[in-house]
Order: structure tokens, then sequence, then C-alpha cells
């Protein structure tokens, strides 16, 4: 085996590389790694490292996510009726009658 001063990136043959990746044990430049949990990890490890955490830390959001999503829209619209019905109780009963609409309305018994 060459010593590492030898050696060349594996995306980049005209440069030298700089650090070898843990993961699959190739050389690379230092535009090739990203520091990554304290190693420093080429594009394709690091691709396969992220993807097997996101996928199970992301899995049991999609499922809840459209349950939280109904039912916060339910509370909305129940909460607006619920307003409504309100407004329309504070309606006063002679409006229902015609009686405001009368210029003398406060003086009727």
């Amino acid at each position: 085996m060459d010593s590492f001063s030898q050696q060349c990136c594996y995306h980049h043959p005209h440069r030298e590389a700089v650090v070898r990746c843990p993961l699959c044990e190739r050389f690379f430049c230092r535009e090739c790694v990203t520091e990554h949990d304290d190693r420093m990890l080429c594009s394709a490890c690091l691709a396969r490292e992220t993807a097997a955490t996101t996928v199970h830390a992301g899995r049991w959001r999609e499922l809840l996510m459209p349950w939280v999503q109904g039912g916060s829209g339910l509370v909305m619209i129940w909460a607006l009726f619920y307003l409504l019905g309100w407004m329309l109780l504070a309606i006063p009963h002679e409006f229902h009658e015609g009686a405001i609409w009368r210029t003398d309305w406060w003086n009727a018994p």
C-alpha cells in the first residue's frame, strides 16, 4: 500500500487526498468530505448514514400528522360555530319580530 501522502482523491484523481472515509475506506480531497458525528465522511456514506436515521424518525410523523391536522380542523370549525351561535343568541328578541325596524321601537310597550 502506498503511503498516505501519495494517495489521490477518489473523485478527483489530480488532487491530493487529505482524509480516508472510515466507512468505505476510500481516500478523498477536502471538497469531497463532510464532518458528521465527529467523523469525516464522503457524500455517499453520509447519504447512507442520514437516510437510515431519517426513515425511523419521520415515519411516525407521517402517520400521525393527518390525524392531528384533521382534529385541529374540527376544533376550529366547532369554535367558529360555537361563537356564531353565541352571536345569534345575543341578538335581541325584538329584532326577530320586526319591531326594531320601526322608528319608535324604544317607546313601544
